[in-house]
């Protein structure tokens, strides 16, 4: 799971709502998988700058997907996706 995703409205104020967070999707997880987690936990997608820092790309900014909720959720949609991506490759 991800850093902390401020709340603030389009002025920059804090709203008062509960601090959001997202869940990386790892790049080669199957569409059914993510369509699925969407549907379970009626969360949104979103668009992530992240930096790799693995193989001859150390340092290279991509933009990922994540799934953005509440901490409670979003460590749930991490262990459920991953459990997915385990059934979908048969393991």
């Amino acid at each position: 799971m991800s850093d902390k995703i401020s709340n603030e409205q389009n002025d920059g104020r804090q709203t008062e709502e509960e601090p959001l967070f997202d869940v990386i999707i790892p790049p080669g997880v199957p569409r059914s998988v993510i369509f699925d987690v969407v549907k379970k936990f009626d969360v949104e997608v979103v668009e992530r700058k992240e930096k790799l820092s693995f193989a001859n790309m150390d340092g290279d900014e991509r933009e990922l997907l994540a799934f953005r909720a509440r901490r409670e959720v979003a460590e749930q949609i991490e262990k459920y996706m991953i459990e997915r991506v385990r059934t979908f490759i048969g393991e």
